[in-house]
């Protein structure tokens, strides 16, 4: 069994949970929801395992079988190269909206949205606010917030 991402990686991602969560309206909002590490199986021979998703439309399998809207990786030594490239391609292959790649060491986020087939750089993110376009619901991602507890 390998072992836990590092609890930096860990509570990094539950801020990012948490806080869109905070201003995210579920009555308003029904199809949408936020979770944590769900395989995505986007063909027999390929799954993966993002570490955050915004999905809005209904799943009733055990595991994702459509695009999320969102994706969020938080970066580790063992996977950077991975999500910055293999995951990358397939993501927006896949037309995942945005894809955010979180850097826990250096407290930022590169954000990417899908234009035009192919992502483009929406900008690095640290103390910034993220507010998400072409996404059913209202939602948004206060970095600051998200960074706050981290910063020494």
């Amino acid at each position: 069994m390998a072992p836990a991402p590092l609890r930096v990686h860990q509570n990094i991602a539950t801020q990012i949970i948490f806080h869109p969560k905070s201003n995210f309206n579920e009555e308003e909002c029904l199809r949408c929801e936020i979770s944590y590490e769900n395989d995505w199986k986007i063909a027999n021979d390929t799954v993966v395992r993002p570490d955050i998703v915004v999905v809005c439309h209904e799943e009733h399998e055990k595991y994702l079988t459509k695009a999320p809207k969102v994706i969020i990786e938080v970066l580790s030594p063992s996977t950077l190269k991975k999500d910055e490239t293999i995951k990358f391609a397939i993501y927006e292959a896949q037309k995942v909206e945005y894809y955010i790649l979180v850097y826990p060491e250096d407290l930022v986020a590169k954000v990417y949205k899908m234009r035009e087939d192919k992502y483009t750089k929406v900008g690095d993110f640290s103390n910034e606010k993220l507010d998400f376009e072409d996404i059913e619901c209202e939602l948004s991602l206060d970095f600051a917030q998200v960074f706050k507890k981290f910063r020494r």
